[in-house]
């Protein structure tokens, strides 16, 4: 598990430090949250704000499946070349379930793409965000999750 932690966090800032373009096109979004795929469809508030032009912070408080899912997430993001208002982003962060019988913990990587509309306070992101379970005695790992936001950007 330490292991896991280290090169996550080589990883991160390894991405941090790799590029000096502007890459944020807003600088907080807040809006709906929509986690789907495998199991349960979830959907809650959602907020993403860049706290440096490569780096931003997001999170989510989801709904669905008889669960409350709280998750935040540290990403990386840089701009597409020849593609105003499109970035691409990846980083990850815990996720935690809670649910009548207790809760779980889980550890999500996510890359995707973030598109802010030009001329509206509006933002479209979509992203690919796997989730390993981490139990006490068991662990699990669960491919096919995916992540939409729609956001009212400022």
């Amino acid at each position: 598990m330490k292991k896991l932690f280290t090169i996550l966090g080589c990883i991160a800032l390894f991405a941090l430090s790799t590029t000096n373009v502007k890459a944020q096109n807003y600088k907080t979004g807040l809006g709906l949250g929509i986690d789907f795929g495998d199991g349960a469809t979830l959907v809650g508030p959602s907020i993403r704000h860049h706290f440096s032009s490569k780096a931003a912070i997001q999170g989510d408080v989801l709904f669905g499946g008889n669960s409350t899912i709280i998750q935040g997430f540290l990403q990386y993001n840089s701009s597409i070349p020849g593609a105003k208002g499109l970035d691409w982003y990846l980083g990850g962060g815990p996720s935690i379930q809670l649910y009548d019988g207790g809760s779980n913990f889980y550890l999500v990587p996510m890359v995707g793409l973030d598109y802010k509309f030009s001329g509206a306070p509006l933002a479209l992101a979509l992203d690919w965000r796997p989730r390993l379970y981490i139990g006490s005695n068991d662990s699990d790992f669960n491919a096919g999750r995916f992540g939409l936001g729609f956001r009212y950007t400022f």
